[in-house]
């Protein structure tokens, strides 16, 4: 599995349409500071899911939106699509080709695809859980991350772990099965003393 293609309009930087093509092995994008290199990443763990803005280098979600110029106009959405190579079947689709879309307007309203279908952040989650590729995983790096794990953030350095062994979506499975566990507890509570009211009544 790997990184076949990004293209992205209006996201950040870049304004009009742009497509790098991505061939297996290494490829390295180069160039001065402020071309917009860093704005590349953005838009892969962008696509992915990322919420939180600090990550994205913004104050607030429409911040991604190119947010127009002295010489150029500011617009009204942007849009990321990655294109996957899903050829060993990592990614638990059908599709050996898999196409994540992520669009956002300036009116906060967001749209998801998964190959040119409508469907949720959620699923999008779901999907590369445990494959390394996830938003918050260890195949999407930037030097503040680094920073962040090797000096003082813990939770994260786990969070990248986990997602290495492949066992985040147990992790989550288990929280959530936990949650539910408690609930039940709590109704069991509730129904013991309606049970002794009733007695003693």
């Amino acid at each position: 599995m790997y990184i076949k293609k990004i293209e992205l309009q209006g996201f950040k930087s870049f304004l009009n349409k742009t497509e790098i093509e991505l061939e297996r092995g290494l490829t390295s994008i180069v160039g001065p500071n402020g071309c917009g290199k860093t704005n590349i990443v953005d838009a892969i763990r962008w696509v992915l899911g990322e919420q939180k803005n600090s990550r994205l280098r913004s104050s607030k979600k429409e911040d991604v939106i190119f947010n127009g110029t002295s010489k150029k106009k500011a617009i009204g959405f942007c849009q990321v699509r990655l294109t996957i190579e899903n050829d060993f079947k990592i990614l638990p689709i059908e599709y050996s080709e898999v196409e994540i879309t992520r669009r956002l307007f300036r009116s906060g309203d967001s749209e998801y695809y998964i190959n040119k279908n409508l469907c949720r952040l959620k699923d999008i989650q779901d999907l590369f859980i445990d494959t390394g590729m996830s938003s918050d995983a260890y195949s999407v790096i930037e030097l503040s991350m680094i920073d962040e794990i090797l000096i003082d953030n813990h939770s994260n350095l786990k969070m990248m772990l986990d997602s290495a062994s492949g066992i985040l979506n147990y992790n989550k499975q288990r929280k959530k099965t936990y949650s539910k566990l408690g609930k039940v507890s709590d109704n069991l509570l509730r129904i013991n003393d309606i049970i002794l009211e009733v007695d003693k009544n």
